[in-house]
């Protein structure tokens, strides 16, 4: 179903073909803001930004109308550990788009003005983001439980650190992570794939193999903390989270399966079943599984009623300390496996979701499951699986505690 093949420069392709005359095409990057040093923080997510406002070969006008001039669309986002510049276009114009992606990667140029203009963007981006005190909550969560370490960073940055971003300073950064070992190119189209090859080749092939291992530190174990804020907020945003596997944990997918269970996106999700449902404490609740390539985090997030937070705390630990306690029913097990596996199909048919998914699993793993292979480990878990690892990372020793109010 998938298909692969590596550029002699070591630069990966991973695609699959579909009959839709839209292709779906990107560039992953194994850099986030984890691979920052202090002074750096925000320099990956700025440069996402700026790698947009002129090359050696064009300027920023030109980027941007190479690919929305025909109809398309060409974005880019980062992570704690990924950037990734994707674009969406008619089949026919993919190679322009793959063109496109070595120019800016390979040839930015970071002009002053344009760096100038961008940093307002940023720090207004920064500015929004810290007056949602929803988001907000996640990035002082990691703050306190990774301590000083490059995953507590946000990923914007600080406003002073982006203010003296030089172009120099970023192009620095650039040579020493965007190295060709760690970039993958992902497409999702209706094309043959010797001819991406070729295409591939004809953009990729020219730049020089250059190789950088990952030097990121291993996280410091987490610091159970309790911690209460007074902001001011009509309501009271509670996330209490905790350890939890990594990408190439043995308990990945059981944790998985257990995570969809207590507070996925299904409205019969424990927590949701539990607190709003039966009681109407909240608006939204919710869990998410964030594994990272050497540790993971596992969050409940609720926006409450002031009055009600006794009471969700005490539902919450209940919820989560039932797993590690009773055992699903083989009816209980085998109705969430078919749910988180209804899920991945209906996530999995958007082709622009498919090929990001894919890109980052080729970053991580060097192949990509199908959905079929993907089921079978799902339907492989037991319910001796989700109690062992909710015995692991839910006891209550583990979990910490941030609130806004």
């Amino acid at each position: 179903m998938y298909q692969y093949h590596t550029l002699d420069n070591g630069i990966r392709i991973v695609f699959r073909k579909t009959d839709s005359p839209v292709a779906y095409s990107g560039v992953y990057i194994n850099v986030g803001s984890r691979d920052e040093a202090p002074a750096e923080q925000g320099v990956a997510h700025f440069i996402e930004h700026s790698i947009f406002k002129g090359t050696e070969h064009r300027r920023s006008y030109h980027i941007l109308n190479r690919i929305d001039g025909v109809g398309g669309e060409l974005n880019a986002f980062t992570t704690k550990e990924e950037t990734c510049v994707y674009a969406t276009s008619l089949t026919e114009h993919l190679g322009r788009c793959l063109e496109l992606f070595a120019d800016v990667l390979f040839h930015s140029v970071f002009p002053d003005k344009e760096l100038a203009k961008e940093k307002d963007v940023v720090i207004e981006e920064i500015n929004s983001y810290q007056d949602s005190p929803s988001d907000l909550i996640y990035d002082e969560f990691e703050e306190l439980i990774y301590g000083e370490h490059p995953l507590a960073h946000n990923i914007l940055g600080t406003k002073k650190n982006v203010k003296r971003f030089s172009p120099q300073f970023v192009r620095d950064f650039m040579s020493r992570n965007y190295t060709t070992n760690r970039m993958v190119i992902t497409v999702v189209a209706n094309i043959d794939f010797k001819r991406l090859v070729r295409l591939c080749q004809r953009y990729f092939d020219r730049y020089e193999q250059r190789q950088a291992p990952s030097q990121r530190d291993v996280p410091p174990v987490p610091q159970r903390f309790e911690k209460i804020v007074n902001r001011r907020t009509h309501q009271m945003h509670l996330l209490i989270g905790c350890p939890a596997p990594d990408i190439y944990d043995e308990d990945k997918v059981a944790f998985t399966l257990l995570n969809n269970i207590i507070g996925g996106p299904a409205m019969n999700s424990r927590l949701n079943v539990a607190i709003r449902e039966r009681y109407g404490f909240c608006y939204s609740i919710e869990s998410q599984y964030v594994p990272f390539s050497d540790t993971g985090l596992f969050y409940i997030y609720a926006g409450i009623e002031p009055d009600a937070y006794d009471r969700v705390c005490k539902l919450i630990e209940g919820e989560t300390t039932r797993f590690a306690e009773s055992l699903l029913s083989p009816q209980q097990l085998r109705s969430a496996q078919r749910q988180l596996i209804g899920q991945m199909a209906i996530t999995g048919d958007n082709a622009l979701n498919e090929m990001q998914s894919i890109g980052k699993a080729c970053l991580n793993y060097g192949k990509v499951d199908t959905l079929d292979e993907m089921a079978n480990d799902i339907m492989a878990v037991t319910a001796n699986d989700i109690q062992t690892v909710a015995a692991r990372y839910f006891s209550p020793d583990k979990f910490s505690l941030l609130c806004y109010k």
